[in-house]
């Protein structure tokens, strides 16, 4: 009985140390997260857009373009349609399905998600299974050490005192697993669903990229058949002043000079108008590559540039920072970095390893399945870095730098994003008083001409003057048309910069990051 009671004495004596086998088993059970907790940091922001207030704005002539204000109107996902451009529209729809860039980020955000359930696979055990089959030969006197040896209770087949065989059965398994107790697994899968987001993110950003600069190209392009028109309407004029000057000339009321003078301007206007198809032609092709198909088979009808500059609702900065995709991705790229620090501090504590393996061995397969067949064996192992030269500390401090510069990228993107509103309603807002000043300046230029050429054919003043009338005109028109392009343009870009119509709730959660969802479909191998 002394035996037994002290051992259940021994048994029942230690209950002021329960408090720390109770913590370790619950740190052992649940994981204890040594990484540093995650909190998005603080930006500089303003309450409103200085260049969209109303005060920019009071003192403006009628007309002057201005942005809508939030609670008018907001940008939806297909924030082209505000444009009222139907053929830029189905250009967008099929740049959203076939555009290879888009393909290619897209296949980046599956590569990220896979990453993810490479990561999860830390919280499981690994168990591996090794069957095996051998036929081993031996003379009588070693045949009689291994019958004496034979663990497993079979027997090898004897010929007198020839050779033996020996079969052996075995159907091995064996299992290992490292629990997560210091959250090292945890912040893994945290850093790779943060770099998935992170990559979707980027998908966002690239497609609204494309997007915009295939509505650029498309009044770039429009620009151009507006100048084609203007040139294909000079040539015409300049024709008919050539012919006007020549039949002065024959009826002796013109001069040589003049003739001359009118080719010289009919040619300037021929190879001026010629020099337009070039880069007509090549806003064509960067738009069939943006639509994914080849550039020799894509071609878009001519027509003048007519659309008209829509108001765009700018919201306050704290909206823009949820709407724009580069900025949720620097913000996800601090959350990745801040999850890696976790990992890195991981290294500090010891790892525990649990092993185990067992199976069946037997020299006859009809006894493989049996209890006397069956091995096993069970083990636990810790291990420590007790020196490493101050390794995990250099480590730890890299990655809290880098995540320093992390905060320092995310707080520079948010001020670019705030700059790019700022100059593009800008733009926008002198813009429209150029081009309102410069259709004035046009009409007068027109009156001018018209001026010119009455007085010509009444002989009072020299063609000379009705070049100089031409040539002011075509100056005033070709800028009128410029200015018109970039402000079509300009608008594309305010879109952008206010994030299109994406918003921040799109972005896939982290949690669900490994489901099938996906943040878009492109092309056919999409999800």
């Amino acid at each position: 009985m002394g035996p037994m009671k002290d051992a259940a004495t021994s048994i029942a004596r230690p209950r002021t140390g329960r408090g720390p086998a109770v913590a370790l088993c619950i740190c052992v059970l649940s994981g204890c997260d040594v990484g540093p907790r995650y909190a998005r940091p603080t930006v500089p922001s303003a309450p409103g857009f200085k260049e969209a207030s109303l005060e920019a704005y009071r003192s403006l002539p009628p007309g002057t373009w201005q942005p809508a204000q939030p609670q008018d109107a907001t940008l939806k996902g297909k924030w082209w349609q505000i444009f009222g451009e139907p053929e830029l529209g189905a250009l967008e729809e099929k740049l959203d399905i076939d555009n290879q860039t888009l393909a290619q980020y897209f296949q980046n955000f599956m590569a990220a998600r896979a990453q993810v359930n490479g990561a999860r696979a830390g919280y499981f055990p690994t168990v591996s299974v090794n069957p095996a089959y051998t036929n081993a030969g031996a003379g009588a006197t070693a045949a009689r050490a291994a019958v004496g040896s034979n663990a497993a209770g079979g027997a090898p087949t004897a010929a007198g005192n020839g050779p033996t065989v020996i079969n052996t059965f075995s159907l091995p398994l064996e299992a290992s697993w490292a629990p997560d107790l210091w959250d090292r697994v945890r912040n893994t899968v945290r850093e790779y669903q943060y770099a998935a987001q992170v990559s979707a993110a980027d998908l966002e950003n690239e497609r609204l990229t494309e997007q915009a600069a295939l509505a650029m190209y498309y009044f770039e392009l429009r620009g151009q058949d507006s100048l084609q028109d203007l040139y294909d309407r000079t040539v015409a004029a300049d024709r008919q002043s050539l012919d006007l000057t020549r039949a002065q000339m024959e009826t002796g009321v013109g001069t040589p000079e003049a003739v001359a003078q009118a080719e010289v301007t009919l040619e300037n206007a021929e190879a001026t108008r010629i020099g337009v198809a070039t880069n007509r032609a090549l806003y064509e092709h960067a738009m069939a590559t943006l639509i994914g198909v080849p550039a020799s088979t894509f071609s878009i009808p001519v027509r003048p540039l007519n659309a008209v500059i829509p108001t765009i609702p700018v919201a306050i900065p704290s909206q823009v920072l949820q709407r724009r995709p580069d900025v949720a991705a620097a913000e996800r790229t601090l959350a990745q970095a801040n999850a890696v620090i976790g990992v890195a501090k991981a290294a500090y504590y010891p790892s525990l390893n649990l092993a185990g393996s067992g199976g069946l061995q037997s020299s006859s397969l009809a006894n493989l399945f049996s209890l006397p067949a069956l091995f096993w064996s069970l083990g636990v192992s810790l291990s420590e870095t007790i020196f490493d030269g101050g390794l995990r500390g250099a480590t730890v401090a890299q990655y809290t730098a880098l995540y320093k510069a992390d905060v320092a990228a995310y707080r520079q993107t948010v001020l670019q994003a705030f700059q790019q509103v700022e100059d593009y309603v800008a733009t926008l807002r002198v813009l429209s008083q150029q081009i309102a000043r410069q259709d004035t300046a046009v009409k007068a230029a027109q009156r001018y001409l018209d001026i010119a050429t009455a007085q010509f054919q009444l002989g009072l003043n020299p063609y000379l003057d009705v070049i100089t009338a031409q040539t002011l005109l075509l100056t005033d028109q070709q800028t009128l048309v410029n200015l018109r392009v970039s402000e079509m343009t300009a608008a594309v870009q305010l879109v952008q910069a206010l994030g299109g119509g994406w918003d921040g709730t799109r972005l896939p959660a982290a949690s669900d990051i490994t489901s099938d969802e996906a943040p878009g479909k492109v092309g056919s191998d999409g999800p």
